[in-house]
């Protein structure tokens, strides 16, 4: 790569279309990099800074020189730095960085753009590190004294460097703020003619935001910026404007309690006003600003109710209450302006209306009712199907925020008429319409009276189904919430859902049957049928059985559609069908419990052979899983029949680190099997222990594993009982170092969490093995390790951070602990006062549900049995 002419070819070949070219370049700048990574780095800069090449040829250099600092992956980047660190003589870097400042006041905008990157990607690595301390100095400089093009450059360095996700670099940018801010404030004034220096300006001031909370602080630095800000809304080009609200967006987001002023004076008519601008991207900024007022809102409401005193609250100021008369008629005329042919996943001007006003709804509660009913009122019944859509979504939007009673009369008054408009002409009303009705058996299903509402509505419903593909994924929402809602009892002879409940599940099994309809309506009318098998009555219980022919017919009728498979497309359609199908069958099962019996042999040999038939990465294995683990719960130790056939797929599973969700799940099924089978199987269980042992020690799967093969172990115990003690040195050893795991106080969240559930799964896993030896008569070989249960114990009880599951189980194995050594040979360690104040403190927890209160009393008996006991021996003797 030597010689003008080559690195040109090169660099040029590098932004080539045809990727031969392209990546035979990538290749040769790669192997340059690698022969000599500092000549390398001084023949892409002189490219970048070369005045007398091509724009296109200055730009390939300067991102091939940013690649040579910073990539996408972590490791990666790590190495990358590492190099410019450590391998790269200073001359070096003292003259690539001399030679990108130089460039940021080139003529060429392709130039100034690269380089701007490039100083941001060494920014990166040198500014956390105390390095380049005069680089902001230089800015600044640039964008008060330079060109044009010398400030949009610097302007939009800085931007790049602010934007950046890391974490260090972004903790090191607070000690530049004073330099950011002179910067991007001089740039962003209305006094600065050029509109590209200004838009740099407000971009880069959007991206440095967070890092100026010290400014923010000072009333007069704070005014400024406001000032600067509030004056670019009303730019005369519209990009200027976008970015202003954006940063109103994040100023409000970071800075919402010294807003006050800034609202009364400006910025409420300022937003009001961007609402209503002609530019849609200025507008749906505008809006998000509304919307950003109403999160802060929410958010600082849901604080303030759960600190201890006044002094602990949060400023909330009321912004959006005070606002709701003249924001919410502009949300609701934006509604209107819906574009027919947006696709579903469009982001508009009408879309960000509606999430603006489901957050209102949420933050003023029922004051956002009056303006919204007479909306809908006026509109309702309107000639243009813009108007009769904004007004069903309007009503659909506020379902959530006011008090369901507040909320009831309207609901009950308004399903009528909503339903009848599940038959408007446009089939954009009819779909906001399915929206709605989601929305209200979401969130206002008690409103809903079985007797009036509910037979017109399931026919609307599946009639919407039925008819367009665009509503399916509404209509099957609102039926499976309506199934939730009206579920009941399930011992219970029927429930307002029984009458409906065959003609449901024929008007499921017609969308479903066909494979020339959209694999995304068949895939949600399944959870739908999952959904209502769940919560059908005992009444409907036959019908659930002979839907469980039709449900493995067509999962044998799959098998066969897996060698014409021809494309991805194709597979990926199949399994998606053939996971829904493993769904309603683990439902049913679930449902019909031990009446599932006559089926199981039927059952378990398709799920073999989809088991032996499907590829690797399928999702499918997990679908059938999941159902072999309910069919294992409802057939007890008849189960038994099928291990020897399902063992080596469930052994693969366990042993399948590549793929950590299928390992986790059959995890979970060793859990469920063992319990089901009880002694019935121990001849497999060598096995399993070998596989868990061997996950625990992984270093490929995850932290998360670890709680659930512990409690694994004890599901193993409880199953095969006194056959457990040839494991239970290796899994005594195993629990005693997971009990050394511990968070410091200054832990991530996510490690506290981990040392609950990790602390869980020792407990549960004790509870299974002291029964085991409890009822096999080998309390003697547990006794050993009996001090560190009690040590733990201790740890749980000092610990503030503990969970009431933790404290169930812990109550559970002190409890099983005094009743397996009832000849008080324990009296001791249950004589410690924290023993006793731990089951107090559980016991008289009003917040625990009443199976651990429960646990925690039967405990405390246990104890003094144990303590009353060692005393009538002392008195025998």
């Amino acid at each position: 790569m030597e010689g003008a002419t080559d690195i040109n070819t090169v660099l040029t070949n590098s932004l080539s279309a045809d990727a031969t070219l392209r990546n035979a370049a990538e290749q040769q700048l790669t192997q340059a990099a690698e022969t000599n990574f500092s000549q390398y780095l001084l023949t892409l800069v002189q490219e970048l800074a070369n005045e007398n090449a091509q724009g296109h040829i200055r730009a390939a250099a300067g991102i091939a020189l940013k690649n040579a600092f910073s990539a996408r992956e972590f490791a990666r980047q790590a190495e990358l730095q590492a190099k410019w660190l450590q391998q790269t003589d200073q001359d070096t870097k003292t003259r690539v960085k001399q030679l990108a400042l130089e460039t940021l006041s080139s003529n060429n905008a392709q130039a100034g753009q690269a380089t701007a990157q490039v100083i941001a990607s060494i920014a990166g690595i040198e500014l956390p590190r105390n390095q380049w301390p005069d680089l902001m100095n230089v800015l600044v400089r640039n964008v008060s004294e330079g060109t044009q093009h010398q400030k949009q450059a610097s302007l939009t360095a800085i931007g790049f460097i602010c934007e950046s996700p890391d974490q260090e670099l972004r903790a090191s940018l607070v000690s530049h703020s004073n330099a950011i801010l002179t910067a991007v404030v001089q740039g962003a004034r209305k006094e600065e003619t050029s509109t590209e220096v200004r838009l740099a300006a407000i971009t880069a001031l959007g991206d440095s935001l967070e890092f100026v909370g010290n400014n923010f602080k000072h009333e007069g630095e704070r005014n400024y910026i406001m000032q600067v800000i509030c004056e670019a809304t009303q730019a005369d080009d519209s990009h200027i404007q976008q970015g202003a609200f954006g940063c109103l967006n994040r100023i409000m987001a970071l800075y919402y309690e010294n807003m006050r002023f800034y609202m009364e004076k400006a910025l409420f008519g300022l937003t009001i006003l961007g609402m209503k601008s002609s530019d849609e991207d200025v507008a749906k900024l505008a809006v998000e600003f509304w919307s950003t007022v109403c999160e802060e809102e929410i958010g600082i409401e849901d604080d303030n109710a759960q600190v201890e005193s006044s002094e602990q609250m949060r400023p909330f100021y009321n912004f959006s209450r005070v606002a709701t008369n003249e924001v919410v008629p502009v949300l609701l005329n934006l509604l209107t302006k819906q574009d027919e042919d947006a696709a579903d996943d469009e982001y508009n001007i009408s879309r960000a209306a509606y999430q603006c006003l489901q957050l209102y709804a949420q933050a003023v509660g029922a004051a956002i009712i009056p303006p919204v009913i007479q909306f809908v009122e006026a509109n309702l019944r309107n000639e243009d199907w813009h108007a009769r859509d904004a007004a069903v979504s309007a009503f659909g939007a506020i379902m959530d925020g006011p008090d369901e009673k507040v909320l009831d009369p309207i609901v009950k008054s308004g399903m009528q008429p909503l339903i009848s408009m599940m038959e408007d002409p446009s089939l954009h009303v009819r779909d906001s319409t399915a929206y709605a009705l989601g929305r209200i058996t979401e969130a206002c299903s008690e409103a809903i009276d079985p007797a009036q509402h509910l037979d017109p509505l399931i026919r609307s419903l599946f009639a919407g189904l039925m008819s367009n593909p665009k509503m399916a994924a509404s209509c099957c929402w609102a039926l499976m919430n309506l199934a939730e809602r009206f579920a009941g009892d399930p011992t219970a002879a029927e429930n307002p859902l029984t009458p409906h409940f065959n003609q449901s599940v024929t008007n499921l099994l017609q969308v479903t049957g066909t494979l020339d309809g959209e694999a995304v309506v068949r895939t949600a009318a399944y959870e739908v049928l999952n959904v209502f098998v769940q919560s059908s009555a005992s009444e409907s219980l036959a019908a659930v059985a002979s839907l469980s022919g039709v449900i493995i017919q067509r999962l044998e009728e799959t098998l066969p559609m897996q060698s014409q498979v021809v494309s991805v497309e194709d597979r990926i359609t199949l399994e998606d069908m053939q996971t829904s199908l493993c769904t309603v069958l683990q439902a049913i099962i679930q449902r019909l419990d031990k009446e599932i019996a006559p089926q199981g042999d039927r059952i378990m040999q398709v799920l073999l052979q989809l088991l032996s038939t499907v590829g690797a990465k399928s999702s499918v294995p997990e679908g059938a899983f999941a159902t072999i683990s309910a069919l294992a719960n409802a057939m007890e130790d008849d189960f038994v029949k099928y291990m020897e056939a399902f063992a080596p797929f469930l052994y693969n599973a366990l042993g399948n680190q590549e793929e950590p969700s299928l390992c986790s799940m059959a995890i979970g099924l060793v859990s469920d099997i063992t319990r089901s089978m009880g002694e019935r199987s121990q001849p497999f269980c060598d096995n399993f222990m070998n596989y868990l042992l061997n996950n625990l020690r992984s270093t490929t799967l995850a932290n998360q594993f670890k709680p659930a093969i512990l409690q694994c172990f004890g599901d193993i115990a409880g199953a095969i009982g006194g056959h457990f003690e040839t494991y239970l040195s290796v899994v005594a050893q195993v629990l005693q170092q997971a009990a050394t795991v511990t968070a410091s106080a200054e832990g991530s969240y996510e490690l506290f969490d981990y040392v609950i559930s990790l602390r869980e799964g020792i407990m549960d896993a004790w509870g299974g093995i002291i029964g085991a030896m409890k009822n096999s008569g080998k309390t003697q070989a547990l006794q050993q390790f009996v001090p560190s249960i009690f040590q733990l114990l201790n740890t749980i009880a000092t610990d503030a951070n503990r969970s009431e599951a933790l404290m169930r189980a812990s109550m559970g194995v002190i409890g099983d602990l005094a009743d397996a050594y009832p000849n008080g040979e324990l009296v001791e360690a249950f004589r410690q006062e924290w023993v006793t104040a731990l089951i107090k403190e559980t016991r008289t927890n009003r917040e625990f549900q009443s199976r651990t209160i429960e646990t925690a009393r039967w405990a405390r008996e246990q104890v003094k049995r144990q303590i009353g006991g060692a005393q009538n021996v002392m008195l025998q003797t």
